[in-house]
């Protein structure tokens, strides 16, 4: 688990097969090698990897061709961009962000980024996949960063989000340009209210053979939760 912030750049690079080459650069190695040790998870443009082996400026890991498929992965090594990175979150640590798994829901694409006098605002479009997780002043990981949503226009599948200047000038979206492809991580609460609102009943049915109530926005209310 993560909270989605980032704490260094690197670059990633292929070595055959499934096999990736993560490098910090020398300012930022130790926030990131520094407790890192063999099985330890990292997250890699919001891609949570396992650390197989570790080098003397990095760590090696193995992407799945599922995670390969879901994520920019394979885009960053062609175009030789920076990653955002991150270790795992320590019990008592500070949780900056919000929830990050790691795991990318799927791939989204900057439309436009504007410089204002306090921020960046930066609109992104989203697949269905992760649209329906997306919410005005909801949290959302792009590219394992911890953002908030802005403004969101659901009948074109955008949102925007307001970066500050020090997210946007030690992340890598500072190297976006407009249609640069980016890892969309919805709320891991989001998606357990859906799977209560919308799945719960049927499969709570399934597994015990109960009738339990079915937890909907009613039942909510008339417990409290407005």
């Amino acid at each position: 688990m993560f909270t989605g912030i980032i704490q260094a750049l690197g670059t990633i690079a292929p070595l055959g097969g499934n096999s990736w080459q993560i490098s910090c650069s020398p300012s930022s190695w130790s926030a990131i090698m520094q407790d890192l040790a063999y099985g330890d998870s990292v997250a890699v443009d919001g891609v949570c990897l396992t650390v197989e082996d570790i080098t003397k400026d990095g760590f090696i890991a193995t992407a799945s061709p599922e995670t390969l498929r879901r994520t920019t992965l394979g885009e960053l090594v062609t175009q030789g961009r920076y990653v955002n990175l991150e270790p795992s979150l320590k019990v008592g640590s500070k949780i900056g962000g919000h929830f990050v798994m790691g795991h990318v829901d799927d791939i989204g694409k900057l439309i436009c980024a504007e410089q204002t006098a306090t921020s960046w605002e930066m609109t992104f479009s989203a697949p269905f996949t992760i649209d329906r997780y997306i919410v005005p002043k909801g949290s959302i990981a792009i590219n394992g960063i911890s953002l908030t949503v802005a403004d969101y226009q659901p009948e074109i599948s955008q949102f925007k989000v307001a970066v500050i200047p020090v997210t946007y000038a030690e992340t890598n979206l500072r190297d976006l340009i407009a249609g640069s492809l980016v890892n969309l991580e919805g709320d891991i609460l989001g998606k357990y209210v859906e799977k209560f609102l919308y799945f719960g009943k049927e499969a709570h049915s399934v597994s015990s053979g109960s009738t339990q109530n079915e937890i909907t926005p009613t039942f909510l209310a008339e417990h409290g939760y407005l």
